[in-house]
């Protein structure tokens, strides 16, 4: 089978990380970099990735998230890195293109051995002043809005298969 069909059909979302391993400054940069090269809407590039390996900012936006969320948990389920996609509210395809780019990086990390999941509330969290902050910290200016965030690390325990697809999920007009 194709290699990228293959991580198509065996990516799975991670939701028990190996705290203790940290993923390799090179495959991040590949990860992100694959992000990068998502599809977007007229090639505007709306999205911008924020990629925090830095365990103290990673425990703080987790006790947000898990704050926005109304639980006590870490809802990034341990995972040492957090890719953010926000994308620029001024271009009319940015939620697509953000979700283009949570893709490719989700399949990129699959392709070189490193488990994801994307995990939500994004939005609200750049809503609030505690994202807006981080955002003025690296100078970022502009309308965006928090897409997803992408986990990374690597899996503590085997992941599900693949539930089967339903039947009725294709339809085809010839």
């Amino acid at each position: 089978m194709n290699e990228t069909l293959k991580v198509l059909e065996t990516r799975r979302s991670c939701r028990n990380f190996d705290k203790d391993k940290m993923v390799s400054e090179e495959d991040i940069n590949a990860i992100i970099k694959a992000g990068t090269y998502a599809a977007t809407g007229m090639g505007k590039q709306s999205p911008i990735i924020i990629a925090v390996t830095n365990k103290e900012l990673r425990d703080k936006i987790s006790a947000e998230n898990a704050k926005i969320m109304g639980v006590d948990i870490d809802p990034f389920y341990g995972a040492p890195v957090i890719l953010i996609v926000l994308a620029n509210t001024d271009v009319v395809t940015y939620k697509y293109d953000g979700a283009l780019v949570m893709g490719n990086l989700m399949n990129a990390a699959e392709s070189l051995g490193v488990s994801s999941i994307w995990i939500h509330r994004a939005k609200e969290e750049f809503d609030s002043e505690f994202g807006k902050k981080i955002l003025a910290d690296l100078g970022i200016e502009g309308n965006y809005e928090g897409i997803g965030h992408c986990a990374l690390g690597y899996k503590a325990a085997p992941l599900n298969e693949a539930a089967p697809r339903k039947a009725d999920y294709v339809y085809y007009i010839k």
